[in-house]
């Protein structure tokens, strides 16, 4: 439960309604909302990329996907958001997980919810950690990022060729990407 203010959604049916109410007409524009903060909603996004509502995973992947496309991040906060309602919710690592790219001259990847973005410049491929224990990511949209699954991640190192400093990297549309930290 959300604290309430005037107008506002009480819970993630709620949210969900408002959310799929604006989809209707397009991608939600969450970054040009900015409504007022309602509160803090019991919902979590774990490291493996499932979402859970009151402790209890949300097992509808259309609504996941829906709860995923207005999903909104200020700083190291996370807040699904509506024209008129803004609730946080709590991300364990990263919102999204990159389960398979499709690797060529171009490296198109596709995440748990859906999204699909081509490594570039505004998608860039972003390794974190150490070199024992690399934890490898994609940006997505707007500050959200999804880790990079293990299987796809060994077919990104499968790819990859040494560069001008030695370090492994791959290539997508010309952006150079170490695979290394």
């Amino acid at each position: 439960m959300v604290e309430k203010t005037d107008n506002a959604v009480s819970d993630a049916a709620g949210i969900a309604a408002a959310a799929s109410h604006a989809a209707k007409k397009g991608p939600p524009p969450v970054d040009k909302w900015n409504p007022p903060f309602c509160g803090n909603l019991d919902m979590e996004i774990r490291a493996d990329g499932s979402w859970f509502y009151n402790g209890t995973p949300i097992g509808r992947p259309e609504m996941v996907r829906l709860f995923a496309s207005i999903l909104k991040r200020e700083g190291n906060d996370y807040f699904l958001v509506t024209p008129v309602e803004k609730v946080g919710i709590r991300v364990v690592d990263a919102p999204f997980v990159a389960v398979d790219a499709d690797i060529g001259e171009t490296i198109g990847f596709t995440t748990n919810v859906g999204d699909r973005v081509t490594a570039s410049p505004e998608h860039a491929i972003e390794l974190r950690g150490s070199a024992e224990e690399p934890r490898p990511y994609v940006h997505v949209r707007r500050g959200l990022w999804a880790l990079i699954d293990r299987k796809t991640f060994y077919r990104l190192a499968d790819a990859a060729m040494p560069g001008k400093n030695g370090r492994m990297e791959v290539q997508s549309g010309g952006t150079v990407f170490p695979l290394e930290p």
